[in-house]
């Protein structure tokens, strides 16, 4: 019985470490997004590849 008592208390804290760890996970990813290091949803403020639009280009 002993032995069944302890494997109940290590699946306990097992679980309690699984837990812990998926909140921090999700505390990271949720200053992530508060402080902007996360792309933008919709993509309005994405950076544009090329030249900007309405600059003549040169060709020297």
């Amino acid at each position: 019985m002993e032995s069944f008592n302890k494997r109940q208390k290590e699946i306990r804290r097992l679980e309690r470490q699984r837990d812990k760890a998926a909140r921090k996970l999700q505390r990271k990813q949720n200053r992530a997004t508060a402080n902007g290091d996360a792309p933008p949803e919709d993509g309005k403020n994405a950076i544009p590849d090329g030249p900007p639009q309405g600059t003549p280009t040169t060709d020297a």
